[in-house]
């Protein structure tokens, strides 16, 4: 809107002239020009998507909580019948993404907050009588994670840093009396976690996680805190995810990729540990499962090539079938109700973003329960992504989603290819809310692909960047430009590299290696040296990223991370680069990229910085996520796009 008056507004060496976007005080900026109205009003409709994700089923209603945002941020809100009225419960500043019903009455829940981003999660009581909400654990900076309800729902498993801020313990509480807190189980690293109760509430199962490749089970006894080994320590190159006790006591439920590629439902038996593998005609990762509370039925979810599938299971003669009657897309948080015969499920696809699903699984029947808003866009008309292969620089096959621009656009488009962190983390083909933008305004590409060192296809792959390997992910985005160059439809000279934590560090990477054959780059919280990036990330968190990027202490290592590092190569980077970041990152410390704008600019390449200084590994706030937004689109008109 318009002043009548000319008003200007100094932030750094960035001037905001009278028809321009006003940044917030929380914003630290350099570089970045003042933005215009106008582009706040031609995005507009695209900010303003929702979702709705699955927390928890109330124990005796048919009655669930869901985490969606009306505001600023997402909060829990309670839906008491299938597309009923939403009715928020918690209204904070911070984002809350996760609820834990009390299992037997259900008359209060629990729930994590942090502050700022910092990803110092605090455990929190909300009664439903009076809505009342009662900090638990000691509110300092502390990890507490990971609620596992005992099966008579007296009291919670957790996890927390709060002994010295870098392992991660076990404590059992009653949530109803916080002073009964107390430590169970004094643990050595950052990976360990509770996973399930034994049905007589004497065991924990617990779960050591050691890198992607490889992880133990142990049981652990609720009286004396003493823990034996379920799974071999001494068995490398093994992974093991979710796991859950049988009704009966004498086993457990599994994931494993043990003799597999790919991980597999198993069940073991606890008395001899002997393995009965579920699921080895499924020729791809099982991801998700639940059990109904009788154990008579189980549910799974796998990833076939991206997209989810869901299967239900008769545990007495362990045959299974595919559910056909829910939407195409990608599932998560799949959960029986503790008292029916339903599940829940959230369901994200292409053309619509995250809502809940119920499925009876007596007669099939599935209930949309949620319908969030799309800001008016279409679902009809958005892009739908297509499977691309090709072919790295060692005849390894890479593959990637590929979202086409709006048909009204013709001749050969941009291109921005936006790379996932983890690095085990998977591109899937899911909603792209804001980001249809420049598919169906802009006219650009969005290619998003899944480099080796990825999840999803299979334990090989995901360790083929391990350590020293780490530059031959680097060089598949390199094959992946000379793909771009064969395609009639997509145009070489003007490609943009993005990607946030580790894809941050790919976008830099890209950057270097790549200078003459990209126009721009937009590194949101990125990696820009390893040696320091492992010195200062928290120190929870430490060794489980040198298991997979190598050991800094290691000369050896510590040499090849100064040689490859995008901050020690800044030089060769002259095209324009965007970089954004937390001021309360707990994962990849601002540091990383303050170092990496100052060494970059001293070149004088074009920089622009964005700093939210109430954000952390990524921004979370609506009102920051669409400045970010704003900026983006400016630059890309800038860079990417300019001469066309």
């Amino acid at each position: 809107m318009k002043k009548l008056l000319a008003f200007l507004l100094l932030t750094g060496n960035t001037i905001f002239a009278q028809d321009t976007i006003k940044p917030g005080g929380n914003l630290v900026m350099q570089g970045i020009p003042a933005i215009p109205d106008t582009i706040a009003q031609g995005v507009q409709r695209y900010l303003e998507s929702r979702s709705a994700a699955f927390c928890d089923w109330h124990p005796k209603r048919k009655e669930l909580i869901i985490s969606t945002r009306f505001a600023n941020v997402p909060q829990l809100h309670r839906v008491g019948l299938a597309m009923g009225a939403r009715k928020q419960l918690t209204f904070f500043n911070e984002p809350i993404t996760n609820a834990a019903f009390e299992p037997v009455i259900g008359d209060y829940f629990l729930f994590t907050k942090d502050i700022g981003g910092n990803e110092f999660s605090q455990i929190y009581r909300y009664d439903l009588l009076n809505g009342k909400i009662t900090l638990l654990t000691d509110g300092k900076r502390s990890q507490n994670l990971g609620i596992a309800w005992s099966n008579k729902g007296k009291w919670i498993a957790y996890n927390s840093t709060s002994r010295n801020g870098s392992d991660r313990d076990i404590y059992v509480m009653d949530p109803k009396d916080a002073t009964t807190n107390k430590l169970l189980l004094q643990l050595t690293g950052g990976g360990w976690f509770v996973l399930d109760w034994s049905k007589d509430d004497k065991q924990i199962l617990v779960h050591e996680y050691i890198s992607s490749n490889e992880s133990h089970l142990w049981l652990a006894d609720v009286a004396t805190g003493a823990k034996t080994e379920l799974t071999l320590q001494s068995e490398k190159g093994v992974a093991y995810g979710a796991a859950k006790f049988s009704k009966d006591g004498k086993g457990v439920y599994l994931l494993t990729d043990k003799e597999n590629e790919f991980a597999r439902l198993a069940y073991m038996d606890i008395a001899t540990r002997q393995l009965t593998y579920l699921t080895t005609n499924i020729k791809w990762d099982v991801e998700e499962f639940d059990l109904s509370k009788d154990n008579s039925q189980l549910v799974f979810t796998t990833n076939e090539a991206g997209e989810s599938k869901i299967y239900l299971m008769n545990t007495g003669n362990k045959v299974y079938r595919p559910i056909t009657t829910i939407p195409p897309g990608v599932y998560s948080s799949v959960t029986f109700h503790r008292n029916r015969s339903e599940v829940a499920v959230s369901v994200n696809a292409a053309q619509s973003p995250t809502d809940v699903y119920v499925i009876s699984t007596s007669n099939g029947k599935t209930e949309r329960w949620t319908e969030s808003e799309m800001g008016g866009l279409v679902s009809a008309e958005l892009s739908m992504p297509q499977l691309i292969k090709w072919k790295s620089f060692d005849d390894n096959e890479i593959s990637g989603f590929y979202y086409k621009p709006g048909k009204s656009f013709t001749g050969k488009r941009p291109v921005v290819i936006n790379i996932h962190g983890g690095p085990e983390g998977q591109s899937l083909p899911i909603y792209q809310g804001a980001n249809n933008y420049y598919l169906n305004e802009l006219g650009v590409a969005i290619i998003y692909p899944n480099v080796r060192g990825s999840s999803g296809y299979g334990k090989a792959f995901i360790a083929a960047d391990n350590g020293m390997k780490r530059e031959e992910s680097v060089k598949d985005i390199g094959a992946l430009l000379d793909w771009i160059a064969q395609q009639p439809d997509l145009d070489a000279s003007r490609i943009m590299i993005t990607g946030g934590s580790y894809g941050g560090y790919m976008t830099l990477a890209a950057a270097v290696n790549y200078n003459d054959r990209i126009r721009c780059a937009v590194d949101i919280v990125g990696i820009s040296n390893f040696n320091t990036f492992l010195k200062n990330t928290e120190s929870y968190r430490r060794d489980l990223r040198r298991v997979e990027y190598g050991d800094e202490r290691d000369t050896a290592m510590a040499a090849f991370f100064e040689r490859i590092a995008p901050f020690n190569n800044a030089g060769k980077i002259t095209k324009p680069l965007f970089i954004i970041q937390g001021g309360n990152d707990p994962r990849v410390p601002r540091t990383e990229s303050v170092q990496m704008a100052d060494k970059v600019r001293a070149n004088g390449t074009d920089v622009w910085y964005l700093e939210a200084t109430d954000e952390g590994h990524g921004f979370r706030k609506k009102n920051n996520i669409d400045f970010q937004r704003y900026a983006t689109i400016l630059f890309m008109k800038k860079y990417l796009l300019n001469g066309m």
